[in-house]
């Protein structure tokens, strides 16, 4: 199992891109059906094979989840791994500002 840190640097990566963050906005607001590949390329105005990048490191860490249908693959967000996810920054957060004399190692500080 992977170390809660390296899990949480990995979730940052992944959020840290605005063009993945309008993604996920795009598909969790619902506004519209599940995007394919090419209507997020066309939304976000990059290239197929750039929106393909941008969904494969989303996907890598659990938010976004392909649906095929018929020759495309349409993604959705997995609301349950995003709630997960803003659950633990959430933590990450409150312990930061939490008094600790042993430099992080004390309880409920661990990573």
């Amino acid at each position: 199992m992977k170390d809660k840190v390296v899990i949480m640097s990995e979730i940052f990566k992944a959020l840290g891109d605005p063009k993945r963050l309008r993604i996920i906005r795009m598909l969790a607001s619902k506004m519209e059906d599940d995007l394919c590949v090419i209507d997020l390329a066309k939304k976000l105005g990059i290239t197929q094979p750039a929106a393909s990048q941008h969904i494969k490191i989303l996907k890598s860490v659990g938010i976004l989840e392909p649906n095929r249908i018929g020759f495309r693959v349409y993604y959705s967000v997995n609301a349950d791994v995003l709630n997960t996810y803003k659950e633990d920054i959430n933590k990450l957060f409150k312990r930061v500002f939490e008094k600790c004399p042993k430099y992080g190692k004390c309880k409920g500080h661990e990573a």
